[in-house]
Formats: C-alpha cells, sequence, structure tokens
C-alpha cells in the first residue's frame, strides 16, 4: 500500500454523517503534500499546501499510512514526535472517527 492509494479512497471511507455540519481543511505535510477540504458531509483532496488549513498534520509517508489504516495510535504518534500538529487540536482528534480505516488501504 503506498500513500496515494490512501488519498486517493479517502473521500469513499469519508463518513459524512459523523462529520455533520463540519467545514474545515486539513493539512497532510507529507513527502508530497496533500490537503482535504471537509463541507457539507463531504470531502475532497487536493495537491499542495492549502493557505487556510484549520488543521496541519506533519509525518513521514510511512506514519500516514500507518495513522490512516489504523494500524497507529493518533494519540501515541503525537506523544512520541511521529506526528506533529498545528492549529485546531480537537478538529485532529476527531478525524480518526471520520473514516472507515478498511477502505483506506485497498
Amino acid at each position: 500500500m503506498d500513500m496515494e492509494t490512501v488519498f486517493k479512497n479517502m473521500p469513499a471511507a469519508f463518513n459524512g454523517e459523523e462529520a455533520g455540519d463540519l467545514s474545515a481543511t486539513v493539512q497532510y505535510k507529507v513527502s508530497a503534500p496533500k490537503y482535504c477540504v471537509i463541507d457539507n458531509g463531504t470531502l475532497t483532496v487536493h495537491d499542495g499546501v492549502s493557505d487556510n488549513a484549520d488543521v496541519t498534520l506533519t509525518l513521514d509517508d510511512d506514519d500516514f499510512i500507518a495513522l490512516m489504516t489504523g494500524e497507529l495510535n493518533g494519540m501515541t504518534a503525537f506523544m512520541t514526535g511521529k506526528l506533529q500538529l498545528e492549529g485546531d487540536l480537537m478538529l485532529a482528534q476527531k478525524l480518526s472517527s471520520m473514516f472507515d480505516a478498511s477502505q483506506l488501504g485497498n
């Protein structure tokens, strides 16, 4: 599994009901930065760096894959320095509940 596969599968694995009326931009600083826009229960993935991210997650590619597929706990990653967060920490904590991790790696 690679990072591009995870990003490609994110919209289908996203649980819009869990997100509710959330409107947010999540920046992922990995080797090929991408950001996700959550709006009206949908998620879209974009290449590059957003000018207005609500939260930024910085981590290496392998840790990103492990985090998104449920192999790495977000709090553990943060506490051990594998994950750096900037911005809305509460939003970052909610992210894992908005995805079906089993759909991200296929």
